[in-house]
């Protein structure tokens, strides 16, 4: 009894897994610009919005953890966009 081959065999397996990295490596270098923009000036105006809370006060446990959201937001926006504009 012989079997029938794939209609997907190995090298065509192979050829859409290639295919598909380099369409992801595509989109990840086409992304990688704005999201560094934007991290980058996110970075430089969330200390600003931190330091109104602070002047109002955080008396609140729901302001509180706003802050600190804002805190992790903030050092997430320094790690993505430390590179913006290095050339």
């Amino acid at each position: 009894m012989l079997s029938k081959p794939s209609p997907l065999a190995n090298g065509s397996l192979g050829r859409v897994g290639r295919e598909a990295d380099a369409l992801a490596t595509r989109l990840a270098h086409s992304l990688k610009q704005p999201v560094q923009f934007l991290s980058f000036w996110g970075a430089i105006g969330l200390p600003f919005v931190h330091l109104s809370m602070l002047v109002q006060g955080l008396e609140s446990v729901s302001t509180v953890a706003l802050f600190v959201g804002l805190l992790a937001l903030n050092v997430v926006a320094l790690y993505l966009g430390h590179g913006y504009n290095q050339s």
